[in-house]
């Protein structure tokens, strides 16, 4: 095979791959342009939302003012993790990927916080919900690469979306 119809190969393979990538993971500010923060309706930013396997919850906040611990269903109907460690929940910016399926729990351990409604709760399932990818909704993280193969076989990174 010429070298040229082999870059081209490589090109079309290459955007295939990152096209299934932003296909199939999101992610999701936490509150939308509220961020995390006190006297945010979460129930209601997340009711619109189909969370699946591999998305990620981008938690943007006021660091030390705020925290992201995730707990049991018990914890946060109770407000309760004082006692429970999350790494990095305090620096201002905590990334959470959504790794298994089921419902996950967050809360603010700082006093009052959550009582004061700083709590999520996400329903995370498995896979896409059926007809998602049929309907041509395009689920776009944060940020992604976007890789293409030059004439030569040679990768030129094109942007940063």
């Amino acid at each position: 095979m010429p070298a040229a119809k082999a870059s081209a190969l490589v090109a079309v393979l290459l955007v295939a791959g990152y096209a299934a990538a932003l296909a199939s993971a999101t992610t999701y500010t936490v509150g939308g342009v509220n961020s995390w923060m006190t006297g945010v309706d979460y129930a209601a930013w997340a009711s619109d939302k189909s969370f699946v396997v591999g998305d990620k919850l981008l938690f943007s906040y006021v660091r030390e003012e705020h925290t992201v611990t995730e707990v049991s269903k018990s914890r946060y109907d109770d407000c309760f993790g004082k006692d429970m460690a999350s790494e990095d929940n305090s620096s201002g910016l905590t990334t959470v990927t959504l790794a298994t399926p089921g419902m996950h729990y967050f809360i603010c351990i700082v006093p009052d916080h959550c009582a004061g409604g700083m709590k999520l709760a996400v329903n995370v399932s498995a896979a896409p919900p059926p007809g998602a990818a049929a309907g041509g909704a395009l689920r776009v993280p944060v940020t992604v690469p976007v890789v293409v193969a030059a004439a030569t076989g040679a990768l030129i990174k094109l942007a940063q979306l």
